[in-house]
């Protein structure tokens, strides 16, 4: 760090008598940190390195850490080059382009774990120019698991395939960070999403690493929530969203058919990696039904509501953030037990169209319960 310039340097416009003061203080503060500063601070734990009051940067940190220090491991790197895949990484712990793929062909076992391990390491990946039609998108789906019709959506010519289409009329509302249908007793595993409709500017799709969001909480609020869960539901959709609620006789119907309500905890542990990560979804969390596992016993309200009005703004923090700039048949393929994600709506009132399959996932749980 170098040391203020002298007064004598600066002309008589610049030394006012607020620019004096600051100049002589600056000075000061400049000799007390040279004779005080501690010679490497390389070694000492992140806690001390970042404010007490924003502990995002741990986030990131400790999330990387756990990572290895290195955005793939070297043996999936390896294995990717034996079919020439080339990664372009867009976030420091989550979010990759995989380049060198075609999709519309055959893929062998080896290659579909290739994938796989690619998703569970960036937790969301991305292919561009893959011209899928919707039978061999709901196919590559079945790669990784069973899949997940959506009992909200418009149905379409394959039940598995959900159309989420805006532009005159019809602006985008997945405008908010979200991890999708945790009304579900069992969630879904992640989504594959192909983009067949472009807007001219703007309709990027934004991910966040849940992984990382969890870790830079501080740390009275994560041993907190550990043992915390909620109450979801789909009332947002018996609602309608603005689109008109649906009648009583086909809300009963579905209710007898769906749970709604079902129990998940805040913070899920994710059962191939074994990491904790937050998990909630503002428009299907109750926000006044959160209780401790251990004891049953339920928060008051308003407690309740103060914690996951503070948790919902984690995920947004940009630290935490990878932003995909979707181009005709790119697809992008994402791990709701790792990241939420948030569809930003800022090309109305022009068309953006993506297709969507989900896979099957399982019961969130937390193994320190």
């Amino acid at each position: 760090m170098n040391p203020p310039p002298a007064t004598d340097q600066l002309t008589g416009a610049e030394l006012s008598e607020y620019n004096r003061i600051a100049i002589q203080n600056a000075a000061k503060l400049h000799e007390f940190r040279t004779a005080t500063r501690q010679p490497d601070r390389t070694d000492l734990p992140i806690e001390q390195l970042v404010a007490s009051f924003n502990s995002t940067a741990a986030g990131v940190y400790r999330e990387y850490e756990r990572m290895g220090d290195r955005p793939v491991s070297k043996d999936l790197e390896q294995r990717a080059a034996k079919y020439g895949i080339e990664f372009e990484h867009l976030g420091l712990t989550l979010g990759t382009v995989l380049h060198n793929v075609d999709l519309t062909v055959t893929l062998t076992a080896e290659l579909i774990r290739v994938i796989r391990d690619a998703l569970l390491e960036r937790k969301v990946i991305f292919f561009r120019d893959q011209h899928l039609s919707e039978d061999q998108q709901t196919a590559f789906g079945r790669q990784f698991g069973g899949l997940d019709a959506f009992p909200f959506g418009t149905p379409g010519d394959n039940p598995f395939i959900l159309r989420i289409s805006h532009g005159p009329g019809s602006p985008g509302i997945e405008n908010g960070w979200h991890t999708d249908v945790t009304w579900m007793e069992q969630p879904s595993l992640g989504s594959i999403a192909q983009c067949v409709v472009t807007p001219p500017y703007g309709g990027d799709t934004l991910f966040s690493d849940s992984h990382a969001a969890y870790l830079g909480l501080p740390t009275a609020l994560r041993e907190r929530i550990d043992h915390l869960s909620g109450i979801n539901d789909y009332r947002i959709f018996v609602q309608g969203r603005g689109r008109g609620a649906m009648p009583d006789d086909l809300v009963t119907a579905v209710k007898e058919r769906i749970p709604f309500g079902v129990t998940h905890p805040l913070v899920r542990t994710h059962p191939e990696t074994g990491k904790p990560a937050l998990y909630l979804h503002g428009g299907f969390l109750r926000h006044e039904s959160l209780f401790d596992r251990r004891t049953g016993q339920t928060l008051e309200p308003n407690d309740s509501k103060q914690i996951v009005t503070t948790l919902l703004a984690q995920h947004g923090r940009p630290e935490y953030i990878c932003r995909f700039h979707w181009k005709a048949d790119s697809i992008a393929f994402w791990d709701n037990r790792a990241v939420q994600h948030y569809a930003a709506s800022d090309y109305y009132p022009h068309k953006r169209v993506l297709r969507r399959v989900t896979i099957s996932g399982d019961r969130p749980y937390n193994n320190l319960d």
